[in-house]
C-alpha cells in the first residue's frame, strides 16, 4: 500500500507542482491550504506524513505541529516547508516537533529524499519515549534523564540528542548533525564541536561511564553498558 501523504501549503504554484510529482513518484497525496482545515484532515484520516508550510491562513505551521505533538501520542511525522531561513526559525521548528525542514525554493527531487528519509525513520522510532540504555528523552514533555536522574539541556542539545537517539544504534554524521541544527547553511565546523561538548558535559558529565562516542571522521554514536 502506498504511503499516503497531506501537504499542507497556501502557494497553489507550489502545492500543485508538489503534488503531482509525489503522486508520480508513488504516494497517495492529499492537499490543502487552510491550517485549520489540515487539523481537521489529520484528525480524519490516517496519514503517514505531513509536509506542512509555516505561513498559513486558518493556523500557521508551528502552531498545527506543536498541537499534534502534545495531541498525539505516536506523532505524526512533519517535514516544514518554508521561505524562511533563519536559524531561530529552523530551531522553533524543530522544538514545535518538526522531524525536517526544508527552505523554499527547493527541488522537488531533495523533498522526495527528505520524505523517503523521514519515512523510513519514523517505521523505526513511532514512540512517544525513546530509551537507549539507562538514557530517555520524552519527546512530548522534552524531558531527558539517565538513570532516572534529569538532565537539562538547551534546544540545540536537545535537537543533537533526539537525534543520536532515533539513529541508535547507528552513527550519526557530522553532516546530518550539522543539518539538524542550521539547516543548509552550518558554520564552520567548530560550531557543532561547541555543542557536541554542552551535551557531553551534560549528558555524560556527572556518570563514569560516557555513552556519546566521536566516531572518527565519520559523526557521533550513543553507546550503552551493553556493548
Amino acid at each position: 500500500m502506498a504511503d499516503r501523504i497531506l501537504i499542507v501549503e497556501d502557494n497553489r504554484d507550489i502545492l500543485a507542482s508538489v503534488v503531482d510529482y509525489l503522486e508520480i513518484k508513488g504516494f497517495e497525496v492529499d492537499a490543502i491550504e487552510n491550517g485549520q482545515a489540515a487539523r481537521a484532515l489529520i484528525q480524519a484520516h490516517p496519514y503517514d506524513l505531513v509536509v506542512l508550510d509555516i505561513g498559513l491562513p486558518g493556523m500557521d505551521g508551528f502552531t498545527l505541529c506543536k498541537e499534534l505533538r502534545e495531541r498525539d501520542r505516536n506523532p505524526l511525522p512533519v517535514i516544514m516547508l518554508t521561505a524562511r531561513d533563519a536559524v531561530e526559525d529552523r530551531l522553533l521548528g524543530f522544538e514545535a516537533g518538526a522531524d525536517d525542514y526544508l527552505v523554499k525554493p527547493f527541488a522537488l527531487p531533495e523533498l522526495y529524499q527528505r520524505i523517503k528519509a523521514v519515512l523510513k525513520r519514523s517505521q523505526r522510532n513511532f514512540e512517544r519515549v525513546l530509551q537507549v540504555g539507562e538514557l530517555s528523552l520524552d519527546t512530548a514533555s522534552r524531558q531527558v534523564h539517565r538513570s532516572a536522574q534529569p538532565v537539562k539541556l538547551d534546544r540545540k542539545g536537545f535537537v543533537l540528542l533526539e537525534l543520536l537517539m532515533k539513529h541508535w544504534p547507528d552513527v550519526v554524521s557530522h553532516e546530518d548533525l550539522n543539518h539538524a541544527l542550521w539547516g543548509d547553511a552550518p558554520p564552520d565546523s567548530a560550531a557543532l564541536k561547541s555543542h557536541i561538548y554542552r551535551l557531553r558535559q551534560a549528558v555524560d558529565g556527572p556518570f563514569n561511564s560516557p555513552m556519546i562516542r566521536n566516531v572518527a571522521g565519520t559523526g557521533y554514536t550513543l553507546v550503552t553498558d551493553a556493548q
